[in-house]
Formats: structure tokens, C-alpha cells, sequence
């Protein structure tokens, strides 16, 4: 059976390649716009969902990973920052808060439709952050495609006071731990 990461993203792939399984990449067509009144929660995993499924139809004998993530300030969605100025503005707002990542993971046995889902937090506690250390770690690390604008696995870890969570790699978006276990109950063992 084929195992498919349904996206484009440089950081889940690198994570994927972890589990030293053969796999391929398929960008997904996916709308992403968020549905009035749905929850920071019910939007990553729909979106996780939707992404499996948009691979999904094109395959017959395939387990298809999606995965989709936003992080939380003050019950605001925070999405990639896509400029320097927009970055300021985020680690402003996230400086000396708890900042909440939600990620949302699904995968699509497409023989049988079996669908697995499910939603892992991971929580980010950030130091109060000067201006000019804001302005130094963008200018170093370019994190615009970044949720939160900072890349955690490069310099953003000077960033935080303390990370919580089950699974590092959920931060930088795919829960390995949760998917390990979706992929052993459908019979794709990692070790």
C-alpha cells in the first residue's frame, strides 16, 4: 500500500522522512477559508480532512496523511505572518503569552474509506520580547510562511520560555506520535 502526504510543506515532509517509510508528496486542492463560526479546533481538523480527501480521490490502494495547523492567541486564530511587518505584529502580540498550536491530523485508508482523525495541542510559552530581539530574530531566521512567524526546529527556539506538549514535531506540523498509531491499525507498522 502507498503511503501519501497530502502537502507541499518542506517542514512535514522533513518530518515525515523520520519514520524512514517510502512515501510521496501531493499537493492537495484545498480551500482553506474558515467557516463562520467554526472553532480554531474544528477548522484544522476539517482542513486536515479535506486535504486527505482532495489526494485521496485520485487513489485506489493508498494511506493519505493531511494535516493543517493554526496557532491561538487569546482565542484569535494567528495564521502565517507572508511579510516582515506582519511577523512584528505577531511576536508583539505573543510576546510573554502562552500561545496555543492546534494541529489537525488525518489519514484515508482509500481501499476501505476508513477515515482517522483527530486534533493534538501543543502550547508554547514566549519570553517577553524586546523590539529589537523581534527584529533580529526575523531578519536571521525568515519564518513568513510560519504560523506564529518563527521556526522552532532553527533560531525561534530562543524565542520561549517553555514548550508543552506530547510530541515536539506536532509544533512543527505533524503529530509523528498520533500518526505512528494510525498507521499501525491500518496494518503500516513503523518498527
Amino acid at each position: 500500500m502507498q503511503l501519501i502526504l497530502a502537502s507541499t510543506s518542506p517542514f512535514r515532509k522533513a518530518i515525515l522522512e523520520k519514520l524512514d517509510l517510502p512515501f510521496e508528496c501531493v499537493a492537495p486542492d484545498t480551500d482553506e477559508t474558515p467557516k463562520k463560526g467554526e472553532t480554531a479546533k474544528q477548522l484544522v481538523e476539517r482542513l486536515a480532512i479535506a486535504k486527505a480527501q482532495a489526494v485521496a480521490k485520485n487513489h485506489t490502494n493508498a494511506l493519505v496523511i493531511g494535516s493543517d495547523q493554526v496557532a491561538v492567541i487569546d482565542d484569535k486564530i494567528i495564521g502565517k505572518p507572508g511579510n516582515f511587518k506582519s511577523a512584528v505584529n505577531q511576536l508583539k502580540e505573543a510576546s510573554g503569552k502562552r500561545v496555543t498550536f492546534l494541529t489537525g491530523l488525518s489519514l484515508i485508508n482509500t481501499k476501505t474509506g476508513k477515515i482517522h482523525s483527530t486534533v493534538v495541542p501543543f502550547y508554547v510559552v514566549f519570553r517577553y520580547l524586546r523590539d529589537s530581539q523581534i527584529e533580529n530574530y526575523l531578519n536571521k531566521d525568515e519564518p513568513f510562511n510560519c504560523a506564529c512567524s518563527f521556526k522552532s526546529e532553527g533560531l525561534g527556539i530562543s524565542l520561549f520560555e517553555r514548550l508543552e506538549g506530547e510530541d515536539p514535531n506536532t509544533l512543527m506540523g505533524l503529530p509523528l506520535i498520533r500518526l505512528i498509531a494510525m498507521l499501525e491499525i491500518e496494518d503500516m507498522p513503523v518498527i
